[in-house]
């Protein structure tokens, strides 16, 4: 059966953006994980599609080769011919020979047909051949500007005249996965058991170390967790999604908070429980503080990924509680509050007129 158009099992448009991209990808990978799906084949079938899509829209080099040739610059052995096969640093993308042409001097003749069946022609000076792309590659003459101009710069320089020169292995393929912390995880730090898939769709379970401080959007690279190849595993990278916390908000390594008081306590002042991450703690409230102040909370915000010693701050805007629901008495008192300080407006008025 034909694979399906990488767009199309997102449901985005070719000129979807990373951010949107990334996004088709969570909803779908939400709904059809297995964990969400258990037993049910067609919703593992449906995930490992829909990771595969993302694998390589995600990553701009594959992006390229897939909207240039679609499916076939994945399949094995896609371009082999006069040059050979090899690795190649797309995970299945092995060899691209397909090239007319020794470079024994002279001008040389190249030919390559690409996936519609299209036949392109490059003539090109003296300076020895092309051995294939990936395992072995090597590139001769100003081979490498003509694969530069056909491709990208991902093979601008190859060329360094004289005879083709055998490359040395690639490494596996870098994998991609997305990992869901609480607020309070992010800024703690904590350990998460992970499953995510690789390429051959072989679920693997594996223990992290969610570092304290870490920001939303952030990518944990795990070394050697990649897909395999010959000249060893490529990395996984995990983007770190930091959940909310109602009444929190962060900047950087401070983090906003706020408190009510009673009336009372920001006439007269007094001290406050204010929350914090680390839990409830006492906070000293000046005399005539006015709703909208900010207080300063030291040390209480995220700390610093390299040094967890050095932490940032936390910042509480006052909110004064306006009384409800008074008794008789209390609305009398507050009348004649009222008056007292009318009272009192009026003989400063009155001596600053004298």
């Amino acid at each position: 059966m034909a694979k399906r158009d990488y767009y199309d099992v997102l449901g985005v448009s070719k000129s979807a953006d990373d951010k949107t991209i990334k996004r088709a990808y969570r909803k779908l990978a939400k709904k059809y994980h297995p964990d969400m799906n258990p037993g049910d084949k067609a919703a593992e079938l449906k995930f490992k599609e829909v990771t595969e899509a993302y694998n390589v829209l995600s990553d701009p080099q594959k992006k390229k080769m897939y909207d240039r040739f679609g499916h076939a610059a994945f399949e094995e052995g896609f371009g082999q011919g006069a040059g050979g096969a090899g690795q190649g640093p797309f995970g299945g993308f092995g060899g691209f020979g397909g090239f007319g042409g020794s470079g024994n001097g002279g001008y040389q003749t190249y030919t390559f047909t690409d996936e519609n069946g299209n036949v392109h022609t490059y003539k090109t000076n003296a300076g020895g051949g092309f051995s294939g792309f990936g395992q072995g590659a090597g590139f001769g003459g100003n081979m490498g500007d003509i694969f530069g101009d056909l491709f990208g710069d991902m093979f601008k320089g190859a060329s360094s005249g004289g005879a083709g020169r055998q490359g040395a292995p690639s490494r596996g393929a870098d994998l991609t996965s997305d990992i869901d912390v609480a607020f309070d995880e992010a800024v703690r730090g904590c350990e998460k058991l992970i499953r995510f898939r690789d390429q051959s769709g072989r679920e693997h379970s594996l223990k992290v170390h969610i570092p304290a401080g870490i920001e939303d959007g952030k990518s944990i690279r795990l070394r050697g967790k990649g897909a395999a190849g010959p000249a060893g595993n490529g990395d996984l990278l995990l983007r770190v999604h930091v959940g909310e916390r109602a009444g929190f908000i962060r900047k950087g390594r401070d983090i906003y908070t706020s408190a009510s008081i009673p009336f009372t306590t920001a006439v007269f002042g007094g001290e406050a429980l204010v929350q914090t991450v680390d839990g409830t703690v006492r906070c000293r409230i000046p005399a005539g503080s006015q709703s909208g102040r900010k207080i300063r909370l030291r040390g209480k915000g995220v700390p610093d990924m390299k040094n967890p010693s050095v932490c940032g701050d936390e910042y509480v805007t006052i909110q004064i509680q306006v009384p409800v629901d008074l008794s008789p008495e209390a609305r009398n008192k507050l009348r004649e509050f009222e008056q007292i300080c009318k009272n009192d407006k009026k003989r400063t008025r009155n001596g600053s007129a004298a």
